[in-house]
């Protein structure tokens, strides 16, 4: 064998292998996808449980992903001092999410997302209609915090501004105390209380999880099988070549 020819040899065990390992690893992600999906279906079929104590939160911030979309059951006195909008985009077009803090018998604080308002002007006309007085209870979904803002757009707290569910940020501004406040907040359900005539309109969690590991997979498995066709090819083109030369003979 050639100089050439074990290099080539060698380029194409290397893309091979690296190939495979690509593969590989998107069938790990398919299962991983798999699984979270089985789980998220599950926790939306249970039944309302309690949510996150105090002393449970530190395990949700380190993982979020470990309690998210569970059902919840929360019973409390909304504040409505505290209501704040965030810009939103849904199935019933443009407008604002509202949430509101809702203070639980132990005096723990949970954002409580109670649902879309199609915008500013027409949720002050109707608000007042849509407050809930004394106590409540709201079924929901845990969702994680949205630090930051949105695509391309940073909250801005001082402006009132929101684009994302950024609880501690939503928390700070309107002066809710730190430690009080759930790292967390909950999507209300289609039957959220109080609800006016122009909203708050809940129950439109979006739940989309993109699964295209197993295309990916067979992307790279494809390649491989490539790579080794491809070297093969190569290395009986020039065993072709070799031979008619040594047919042809010297001139």
């Amino acid at each position: 064998m050639t100089q050439r020819g074990g290099l080539l040899w060698l380029a194409g065990a290397l893309l091979f292998g690296v190939f495979m390992a690509l593969g590989g690893w998107q069938l790990q992600r398919l299962a991983w996808k798999n699984d979270l999906v089985a789980r998220v279906e599950a926790r939306l079929r249970a039944a309302p449980v309690p949510p996150p104590a105090v002393a449970e939160w530190p395990a949700v911030q380190a993982d979020p992903g470990g309690f998210e979309y569970r059902r919840l059951g929360l019973e409390g006195e909304f504040l409505h001092a505290g209501e704040q909008l965030v810009q939103a985009s849904t199935e019933l077009g443009a407008g604002h999410w509202v949430l509101t803090p809702l203070q639980q018998r132990d005096g723990s604080l949970v954002l409580v997302n109670r649902g879309f308002v199609p915008s500013t002007a027409q949720w002050r006309a109707t608000r007042a209609s849509a407050h809930c007085d004394g106590p409540v209870s709201v079924t929901g979904l845990l969702r994680r915090s949205e630090p930051g803002g949105g695509f391309l757009r940073r909250n801005d707290p001082a402006a009132g501004r929101w684009y994302s569910r950024d609880v501690p940020a939503l928390a700070a501004a309107v002066g809710l105390p730190p430690s009080r406040v759930a790292p967390f907040f909950v999507d209300a359900g289609a039957d959220a209380p109080c609800a006016g005539a122009q909203g708050p309109v809940g129950g439109l969690t979006v739940l989309r999880f993109t699964n295209n590991h197993l295309v990916y997979a067979l992307t790279w498995f494809a390649l491989a099988a490539m790579t080794v066709a491809a070297v093969v090819f190569v290395r009986r083109d020039a065993a072709r070549r070799r031979l008619h030369g040594q047919s042809r003979g010297p001139a």
